[in-house]
């Protein structure tokens, strides 16, 4: 009997990695001339999300392209952040608040398992809570979904990880 062969579709992102990211972006902030003096915080707020405050707008723009360049040089993808609108804050300061996404939501998950079975593939696609679980006969046709996911990567508005191929 041939045995069944897995993988795991989730969508997460390395905390440490994140946590270093906001520290150098911090760093930055002291060191960079046009921002040294404008009280600019960058928070991280319980692995949820974070806050940027600072002085006005354009400062704030430039401390969400410090913090991006950060994310991208440290593995991470800039689609776990999800900008909400920019806010007042006390004292004539600006806040915006970048939620993280992590899980793959209920639509997102069967979307992606439409694709897969629109592929005409020989797997199974089974929906775990915030995870995909994809079995099948053969690894190559597991490997032909994971290459069919990258390549429509952009459709999705979540980075995917694969785990637990065996």
């Amino acid at each position: 009997m041939a045995k069944e062969c897995s993988f795991d579709i989730v969508s997460e992102f390395d905390k440490q990695e994140l946590v270093n990211a906001i520290d150098q972006v911090q760093r930055e902030i002291t060191t960079r001339f046009d921002l040294k003096d404008s009280n600019s915080k960058v928070e991280l707020d319980a692995d949820k999300s974070i806050t940027i405050t600072t002085n006005d707008d354009m400062k704030l723009k430039n401390i969400t392209d410090i913090l991006q360049s950060k994310l991208v040089k440290r593995n991470l993808s800039i689609k776990i952040l999800d900008p909400q609108t920019v806010e007042n804050a006390l004292g004539g300061n600006v806040r915006q608040v970048f939620n993280l996404k992590k899980g793959v939501s209920q639509e997102l998950a069967k979307k992606i398992v439409a694709d897969i079975k629109g592929s005409k593939l020989k797997v199974q696609p089974s929906i775990q809570g915030e995870q995909i679980r994809v079995t099948g006969k053969s690894k190559d046709d597991l490997q032909d979904v994971i290459k069919l996911l990258r390549e429509n990567a952009d459709k999705y508005d979540i980075p995917l990880q694969f785990q637990n191929y065996r």
